[in-house]
Order: C-alpha cells, then structure tokens, then sequence
C-alpha cells in the first residue's frame, strides 16, 4: 500500500538527469481554465440561453498579432451546455469589457448603449479640442468652475457634520421650536397680507378709487340725522344769534350738541292768551256768524279777569 502523501521519491542509482530530454512548448497552445461566462448570450445553432456568471471549463490561448498597448489579448473557447456547439469570446481591454466573436450573439444591455454614447462624445470633444484651443479653453474653465462648486458643497455639508456633533439633545431642541415658531410667525404674515388685499379689493374701484359700502344700520343713522337737522326751522335760526342769551346757554349745555333747543317756561296769562286765540282760529263752518268781530270783548274780559286776580 502505497502512502497518502508522497514525501520520499525513489532515484535508481543509475538515473542520470542530462538523458531526460527537454520539454519545449509552443507560445500558441492553449491551456485548460475552469470560468464563468462574463455576460448572457444565445446560441446560434440551437438558441438556448445562456446566463451570465454560467460556469464552463474552457480553453485559453494568446491572440496573435493583437495587442493593445503592449498588453495581451486573449481568447476563450467554449462549449454550450444544450448542443456542445463551439463559442469564442475574447478581451477588450480598451473598453474593459469582452467580445463575443463566434457561435453566439450577445444580449442587449441598455447601460452599455448609454456608456457607448458617453464615449463617442468624450472622443467628439477631444477631436474638436485638438481643432479649436478657444473650445479647449472654455470648456477648461467650466470644468474648473463645477470643480469649485463642488468643493463648495463638499466644505458646506462638512460644517454641517460638525456642527451636529457639536450640538447637544437640548439645543436641538431649541432649534426645532425656533423654527416651528418662524413658520408660525411667516404664515400669519401671509394671512394678513391676503385680508389686506381682499379689503382692497373690496372699497376699491377697477380705477383704484377707494369706495364706502353702507349698510343698513349706517342707513338708518343718516336718516335719523336728517331727522334731527333744524336748519330750516325759524326759532333755531332766531335762537343761534350769539348776543342772544339762550343761545349762549345752550350752546354750553350738552343738548346743544344734538342740534335740541330748550325753550323757557311759558307763564299762566301767555298760555290762555294762546289757547284763546287758538279756539278764535277755527273754522267756523255752515252756521251764520252771529259776532263779526268778538276778539276785543274777550279780550277785555281776560284783562278783568287778570286784574281781579292781581287784586287778590
């Protein structure tokens, strides 16, 4: 029985080292390499798919005549799992990426389309850089200028990050309430202001001419003003000389004010003199007149009745 690790090799005495010829291999073989499959495709004989990442034992050799900066390009070979059909895929360096050369077609992928045409124009703006150094120049300074804002923002998230180290539960929570109350504070700003522009709009006319609106109860207070006005009235007009003493005493008086005038007590003989003359101005009607003329009788008999009374 033979051992489980061999330690010991055994030399004939013999055995001689310069007769074992020399084994030379060719730079074009190919050597046997256990990968994965770096993207899908589909076989063209059978159409089966193949994912990507499918593991195969392939075999590799060095592409001739082909290079890329002094750096080898190599090649794949491998088998499809469903009709054993050959497939050859090679490396792109330039492009970091594979090539799939025979016996399948890649799938599509929509980011490779995106970066193929991000590339076109990175190499569009390099052609027209070379022609025109103005271009060059301007776009030179664009990118110094994104490269400043950049920096920038990067400065201000940091001061950021510090100060939220620095601060503490309570100032945080004193930050939060200061800013609850400013938002207060702006929103009720911005409500006065709209009442203040429907009042506006409100009394004023298309020409911006301010308008008073009444209302019923403002109605009803011109009407009882123009109710108390006394201007036509002849015992106003008489009573508002200024020599007169009545008028001097309500002018003091705070019923003046209200346009009421206080007239004096009159004395028991004026008040039947005037309803006696009152009673005298009737219409008399149909009945025939039987004393034309009866004012100087009544008269005298007041007057002796007032001299009897005085006598008294």
């Amino acid at each position: 029985m033979s051992e489980r690790k061999v330690l010991n090799k055994y030399y004939p005495p013999d055995f001689d080292p310069t007769l074992i010829p020399r084994l030379r291999l060719g730079r074009d073989r190919q050597y046997k390499v256990r990968l994965m499959a770096p993207f899908s495709m589909r076989c063209n004989t059978c159409g089966h798919w193949i994912g990507a990442h499918t593991k195969f034992n392939a075999r590799k050799e060095t592409v001739k005549n082909e290079k890329f900066h002094s750096m080898e390009i190599y090649r794949f070979y491998i088998r499809c799992p469903k009709c054993a059909a050959e497939i050859t895929f090679k490396t792109d360096p330039e492009n970091l990426d594979y090539v799939c050369e025979n016996g399948a077609s890649r799938n599509f992928e929509p980011w490779r389309g995106a970066q193929d045409a991000n590339d076109e124009k990175k190499k569009e703006k390099e052609e027209e850089e070379e022609e025109n150094p103005l271009k060059a120049l301007e776009n030179r300074t664009a990118e110094s200028k994104l490269e400043m804002e950049v920096l920038d923002a990067l400065d201000e998230i940091r001061t950021k990050n510090s100060i939220q180290e620095r601060t503490t539960v309570d100032k945080a929570i004193q930050n939060i309430v200061d800013q609850k109350s400013e938002s207060i504070i702006k929103t009720i700003q911005l409500q006065n202001e709209k009442d203040e522009e429907l009042v506006k709009s409100l009394f004023q006319d298309a020409d911006g001419q301010r308008i008073k609106r009444l209302t019923e109860s403002d109605e009803s207070n011109d009407n009882k003003k123009s109710k108390l006005s006394f201007s036509n009235d002849p015992l106003v007009s008489k009573t508002s000389d200024p020599k007169n003493y009545m008028f001097k005493k309500s002018a003091i008086s705070p019923l003046s004010k209200l346009g009421v005038i206080v007239k004096p007590k009159q004395s028991p003989l004026s008040k039947t003199l005037n309803t006696a003359l009152k009673e005298n101005l009737k219409p008399i009607g149909k009945s025939p007149v039987s004393n034309p003329d009866p004012e100087p009788d009544l008269i005298n008999n007041i007057v002796g009745d007032y001299g009897s009374d005085s006598s008294e």
